[in-house]
């Protein structure tokens, strides 16, 4: 077992954030009417991807009916269409749509994470489980060799994220980063950071975030990388 597969294991069994565990597991036996023939996952999500990924991908947390269903993040909801869509696109994923953990689509060159493992209420995690679960982010960023660009999904991710490379002793730029769409800073351990807005729906439907807008952030990813567009056939 790698340790990857070994901090997987440890972040599904996790139970440190009572109220969290509590909402995770009250939906998974509601269920939302559209569902009630589907066995949600219920507990928290594992990280997806390719262990030897250029592009870290970070979230904020799992859907209530999407990821807690589906056992996958970003699966099973619309934030996640436009995620794995835009990912097929940009030649990153395999297929557009992401349905279930079981459904055969695989990542190439990105990892996606979440600063948040189980859905919180509202979909507002407080700031002491933003906390807990930071050390999963930490373990996952130095198993990955090969990042170099990490994508934070909204400015709780962003945060999220210069609070892990704080913890571990990466020296952060002066003034700090703020967060902002489509806008990258280069950090002291090499790696790029690059904010986006979140594709939820309250962005989408909105106007806050477009499809081009999104689609942009991740052709600047390709442009840093140097990479061809398409690595999966369409």
């Amino acid at each position: 077992m790698t340790n990857m597969k070994r901090l997987e294991r440890t972040i599904v069994t996790c139970t440190l954030c009572p109220r969290l565990v509590e909402h995770r597991q009250a939906v998974a036996i509601k269920k939302r009417r559209m569902f009630l023939n589907c066995e949600y996952w219920g507990k928290p999500i594992p990280p997806f991807g390719d262990p030897k990924a250029q592009v870290f991908i970070l979230g904020l947390a799992p859907a209530a009916h999407g990821g807690n269903r589906t056992g996958r993040v970003f699966t099973g909801d619309l934030s996640g269409t436009w995620v794995y869509r835009t990912l097929h696109k940009f030649g990153f994923a395999s297929s557009p749509e992401s349905i279930h953990r079981d459904d055969g689509l695989v990542l190439h060159g990105a990892f996606i994470s979440a600063a948040v493992r189980c859905a919180p209420p509202l979909n507002k995690p407080s700031r002491e489980e933003i906390i807990n679960c930071r050390p999963f982010l930490i373990k996952e960023l130095q198993l990955l060799d090969n990042i170099e660009i990490i994508v934070a999904l909204g400015k709780i991710a962003f945060d999220a994220y210069l609070a892990a490379c704080r913890d571990m002793g990466v020296t952060l730029p002066v003034p700090k980063p703020t967060f902002g769409h489509n806008v990258t800073y280069t950090l002291a351990n090499g790696r790029k950071l690059v904010g986006s807005y979140h594709p939820s729906q309250q962005n989408t439907q909105t106007g806050r975030l477009t499809r081009n807008m999104f689609e942009d952030v991740f052709a600047g990813v390709s442009r840093l990388l140097n990479r061809p567009r398409a690595r999966f056939s369409p």
